[in-house]
């Protein structure tokens, strides 16, 4: 049996909606019943509609509200169109911009929705909007738990927090908190940066963005490659586990942990980092660095060692502490107008003399490379190790301009059998093999030629020249000096020679000392083999340092 009744109702008609409905029984005044005790929290109280209508259909009793309908459960107020109330389940259909404010702190808008007042959980569904003031989340379907006030969507969402909009599929927001935690399809534009992850936990008050799966972060200059640690999407102040791997357009470097700045440019890696650059072909192994994006700097330290890649070696050095920079290009020179520079010739005609002013065509200018060169330096205890070539020094300094090593402070360089000595040495390479080296100021070269015998040439400075990774032959200048051992055909020593002279030619075949050539006649003494003084062995100066020679790229890495 359907039953209706309907009223014209206005501000006021609260009392008719929370009010119990009264009953007159027979006999009720002869009887004191027990009040029942009521949640008043849960009580929805109505505060204005233009039409009211009770409706009863088998049982069920509800009521119609119709214009400007505004309902009040404890400080949170309810306004929509229209609205159904289920009385008995104490429930509320709203229609037609609805809106619930809550304390004045969280509103929430929506085209329906269904309203618990019992578990004071609401449903809001078409263009569903919760906002704080502050950020704006947006979802075709959106449930808010007032008591927690939690929100949540699971049919795709936005929300937009200044200048950042961030969307998932799912999402909970926690307005107490101001945490946001985004599922499935997370996606993050901002201004300054992208983010895309498939879980991620945000907070809309302090802009941190909690990593919990592996994500992908673009700021425009570099692409971080991320699975653990937060992200200040506001400052760009991140701090990564769990091997962060960070790229740009020339190099990429990952840890166990990196701590990076976008403000600044700098990254700090530490523990296992692997640094490369990926068009110099040069990597950097560390246990701490230092990476400067804007400059284009690595600095490393514990126990780092760089690697320069060639076509056929690979060249390790190790030091206390790497830095390796750019280099930029110089400027191209100025081109002269092809009509500003001019030849003068004298012609002589009739006695007269004629000045005549020609244009010269300037020579094209080569184009200017631009290519960004690197420069290394090494300093205290520098090992250098490849197949070819092995040395020690105090530091080291090395420019990809002319791809030369320059050691200083006691530096050694072993090449095949060779040892080589001089206050600075420097080492000529060419795709990262040696090409010619120069021992500049007390330069002295040992070979040893068996047990405590050592063949020595020695000399104000030497120029050598490597062949197929070897020593194929040196020019000694200035004061040069020589010690060597000499054989017989069947390898047996015969003697030994000591011999002075301006300048030197030593030639080497495979590597092995083979003959020497003097420039002047040289002030020559041969010793018989036994007959030699042990004082006229060794030339002054002579150091043979066997135990500095790294014996393999794995005692570099391992130290």
């Amino acid at each position: 049996m359907l039953r209706t009744i309907i009223l014209l109702a206005g501000v006021g008609a609260s009392g008719l909606l929370a009010a119990s409905a009264g009953s007159a029984f027979p006999g009720a005044a002869s009887r004191t019943l027990a009040p029942v005790q009521e949640d008043t929290t849960k009580k929805i109280y109505l505060l204005n509609a233009e039409t009211m209508t009770f409706v009863k259909q088998d049982s069920v009793a509800t009521t119609h509200f119709k214009g400007n309908v505004v309902f009040r459960q404890g400080t949170s107020y309810l306004y929509c169109d229209s609205a159904v109330r289920k009385d008995v389940e104490n429930v509320i259909e709203a229609y037609g911009k609805v809106h619930i404010n809550q304390d004045d702190s969280v509103h929430t808008y929506s085209d329906r929705l269904h309203f618990s007042g019992n578990t004071r959980i609401a449903t809001l569904t078409g263009n569903a909007k919760l906002t704080d003031n502050k950020v704006v989340l947006t979802s075709p379907e959106l449930t808010y738990d007032m008591n927690t006030k939690i929100g949540t969507y699971n049919r795709s969402g936005k929300l937009v927090n200044g200048e950042s909009v961030l969307t998932s599929q799912e999402g909970i927001y926690y307005a107490e908190t101001k945490d946001v935690f985004f599922k499935k399809e997370v996606v993050i534009v901002d201004p300054g940066f992208t983010l895309s992850t498939d879980t991620l936990l945000y907070n809309s008050g302090t802009k941190v963005a909690t990593i919990l799966a592996p994500t992908t972060i673009n700021d425009g200059k570099a692409v971080m490659y991320v699975t653990s640690g937060f992200y200040n999407t506001e400052t760009g102040f991140g701090n990564f586990g769990q091997r962060p791997v960070i790229e740009d357009s020339t190099n990429t470097f990952t840890a166990d942990e990196i701590r990076t700045d976008k403000a600044t440019g700098i990254s700090i890696a530490m523990g296992n980092m692997i640094w490369r650059d990926t068009v110099q072909k040069m990597a950097v192994l560390a246990n701490y660095g230092v990476v400067d994006q804007r400059q284009n700097t690595v600095m490393a330290t514990r126990k780092p060692v760089m690697l320069l890649e060639g076509k056929s070696d690979t060249l390790f050095v190790r030091g206390d502490t790497l830095f390796s920079g750019v280099i930029k290009p110089a400027p191209p020179a100025p081109v002269a107008d092809s009509g500003s520079t001019f030849t003068r010739t004298l012609d002589r005609h009739e006695g007269d003399t004629l000045a005549r002013s020609a244009p010269v065509p300037a020579t094209p200018a080569a184009p200017a490379d631009t290519t960004e060169k690197r420069f290394i330096i090494a300093y205290h205890n520098v090992k250098i190790f490849s197949d070819s070539l092995q040395g020690v020094a105090d530091s080291v300094y090395y420019s990809g301009v002319d791809s030369i090593f320059r050691l200083y402070r006691d530096p050694v360089l072993w090449a095949n059998g060779n040892q080589l000595l001089g206050d600075t040495i420097f080492l000529f390479t060419r795709n990262q093999k040696a090409d010619r080296l120069l021992l500049d100021q007390n330069a002295l070269i040992i070979n040893e030629a068996g047990p405590n015998m050592y063949n020595q040439i020695k000399g104000n400075t030497v120029m050598g020249y490597f062949s197929n990774d070897k020593i194929d032959s040196m020019y000694v200048n200035g004061n040069a000096e020589n010690i060597y051992y000499v054989q017989d055909d069947d390898s047996a020593y015969i003697s030994i020679n000591r011999l002075m002279s301006a300048a030197t030619h030593v030639y080497f075949l495979n590597g092995e000392l083979d003959r020497i050539v003097f420039v002047k006649e040289p002030e020559a003494t041969m010793y018989p083999f036994t007959q030699m003084p042990d004082d006229q062995k060794r030339l002054s100066g002579f150091r043979w340092e066997i135990h500095r020679r790294p014996k393999s790229k794995y005692e570099l890495l391992g130290q």
